[in-house]
């Protein structure tokens, strides 16, 4: 299964994970977020609505995406734009992708200090 794990990590975590992938260990797809914020700020509700969406479905419109989802192109297309800004989905020739078929999140949550 091609499974991407989003996750909080530090630049040292990443750069441990790029380090070990150079030695040619395998480090799967990751997607990196310094912050739970800013995970959140990427995936909003709607975001994550229409990664679910797309999770395994291969190039599509944003017209396909926005009728998966239910919602008004105009701001899915939005939200596709916040999507490949941050590096989540990509466009492929007249479409977009998420290249994924499965996702994990992955972080830790601690008591406050």
């Amino acid at each position: 299964m091609n499974t991407v794990t989003l996750s909080v990590a530090s630049r040292e975590e990443v750069t441990r994970r790029a380090l070990a992938a150079f030695e040619g260990k395998a480090q799967g797809a990751h997607h990196s977020f310094a912050s739970p914020d800013l995970l959140w700020q990427t995936f909003t509700r709607k975001r994550w609505d229409l990664i679910q969406a797309m999770t395994g479905q291969g190039v599509m419109s944003i017209r396909e995406a926005a009728r998966r989802v239910g919602r008004d192109m105009k701001a899915v297309h939005g939200d596709v734009q916040a999507l490949l800004a941050a590096g989540v989905i990509r466009k492929e020739g007249r479409g977009i992708v998420f290249p994924f078929d499965a996702v994990h999140v992955d972080f830790m949550l601690t008591k406050a200090a």
